[in-house]
């Protein structure tokens, strides 16, 4: 079972890298700047770090349709359990359903050191 992300402060949440998997279940963190309950997440896919603003890109509901599960069954997409988008994991694109042509909010990513940091230091000036 993974571990929850360390926030650090308002600026970053810093993770160990092996507690995120290839195609697995994805981390999940708050997102205090933008409201009370709103959160953010991390997947691996084809072995990079991404993470996004746990948005749908139709309607402000949360992806994951059970805590942490992102992808669809094939583990080639990122799916909205809602009305079943589906995304790029690698972009945020949405490629089917009501919002095809729209995208998850990223949120940039970087790994080093066996450590992932996911920079939310931008977050409350894009969303106010």
């Amino acid at each position: 079972m993974s571990k929850t992300p360390l926030v650090l402060n308002s600026h970053r949440i810093v993770l160990k890298s092996e507690e995120l998997r290839e195609k697995s279940h994805g981390l999940r963190f708050a997102l205090p700047q933008l409201g009370e309950f709103a959160t953010g997440f991390v997947v691996r896919f084809h072995g990079k770090a991404h993470a996004y603003v746990n948005q749908c890109a139709h309607v402000p509901v949360e992806l994951d349709w059970e805590q942490g599960n992102f992808f669809t069954v094939g583990k080639d997409y990122l799916i909205c359990a809602t009305h079943g988008a589906h995304y790029q994991p690698d972009t945020g694109h949405c490629v089917m359903g009501p919002c095809k042509g729209k995208s998850l909010q990223s949120l940039p990513v970087t790994e080093q050191n066996q450590q992932i940091t996911i920079h939310i230091d931008q977050l409350h000036k894009k969303h106010k």
